[in-house]
């Protein structure tokens, strides 16, 4: 079984698609952060962090590991 994390909760790779592995509903079923309890921004980024310049790639590690960033 494939496991993985969406915004610091678990989820699992089920039968060809990403379920939370709590309440088996599709990820589409968006979540708050669990680190800052925050929806994404309608563009999709972490609430946390926002757009930030120059960055292809960032995340603020929802509580599970270290942020990170991309610049591109």
């Amino acid at each position: 079984m494939i496991k993985s994390h969406k915004r610091g909760h678990p989820i699992l790779w089920v039968d060809g698609k990403w379920v939370f592995e709590d309440t088996r509903k599709p990820i589409a079923d968006n979540r708050k952060c669990i680190r800052c309890g925050k929806f994404p921004t309608k563009e999709g980024y972490d609430a946390c962090l926002g757009h930030v310049k120059g960055v292809v790639s960032a995340c603020c590690g929802h509580g599970r590991e270290e942020p990170y960033e991309v610049k591109g």
